[in-house]
């Protein structure tokens, strides 16, 4: 398989509202993480941040022009590989302890990460079979209901565990907008992770089922409207005869 110039790893899309999307296209789409920058008056956040296995810092200048806060929707590796490239680290406090010491198989990289996810590789030195998320110990811990303040707009905690324990999503009130991390997002969801857990999902869902949502932003696929958004969740419930 080819290797991809270092240049060309990253993509970026303006989506309106302050908000860019940044991912990796080399990458094959179903594990393919959405990294959201949201820009603020006083500073910046940065939802998720990829595998890793190329420089955010070094290949895309926007997340080096503000101050800004890396937030992780949760720990898994395709979402924090980046975390350790930044001084102001979130996640929530069920996991905080796998992005201090992400382990292969406490960020799912066993079995997933393999040359098969990639339709180019990385560039050099990256090999599959040596990949490993860096230690990015939080510097601030999430709890639900705790607010992401960029000076003129606000983002909401939701604790949305089910996909994994500490998952969260981000919601602005003022302006509809959720990010919602992989608890939904509109392509096949995962439930069968090894610290998954169905009761929470149901719960999680039904939570963000009656949001006034304007937009969905998720952590894999396109972004939807809010009438999309409750087909989704409500499809998903009927599925589990609920």
């Amino acid at each position: 398989m080819n290797r991809a110039q270092p240049q060309d790893w990253y993509r970026l899309q303006t989506k309106g509202d302050g908000i860019t999307l940044i991912d990796e296209p080399h990458i094959e789409e179903f594990y393919r993480c959405n990294i959201w920058h949201v820009r603020g008056r006083d500073g910046d956040m940065l939802v998720d941040s990829g595998m890793g296995v190329v420089s955010l810092r070094t290949w895309v200048p926007l997340v080096t022009e503000r101050p800004l806060e890396a937030v992780a929707s949760h720990t898994h590796f395709d979402h924090i590989g980046c975390h350790h490239e930044f001084d102001c680290r979130s996640c929530h406090e069920a996991e905080a302890a796998i992005l201090a010491d992400p382990t292969r198989a406490a960020t799912l990289a066993d079995p997933y990460v393999t040359d098969e996810i990639f339709t180019t590789l990385p560039p050099e030195p990256y090999e599959s079979a040596r990949y490993a998320v860096k230690s990015a110990p939080a510097t601030r811990i999430l709890q639900d209901r705790d607010r992401i303040d960029l000076g003129d707009r606000s983002f909401e905690v939701i604790h949305t565990p089910g996909h994994s324990p500490g998952g969260i999503a981000l919601w602005e009130e003022a302006t509809g907008i959720l990010f919602s991390g992989d608890i939904v997002y509109d392509g096949p969801l995962i439930e069968d992770t090894y610290h998954a857990n169905a009761e929470d999902y149901v719960a999680s869902m039904k939570r963000l089922l009656d949001l006034p949502v304007r937009v969905v932003h998720g952590g894999h696929f396109a972004s939807y409207d809010g009438e999309r958004h409750r087909e989704i969740i409500r499809n998903w419930l009927e599925s589990k005869g609920l």
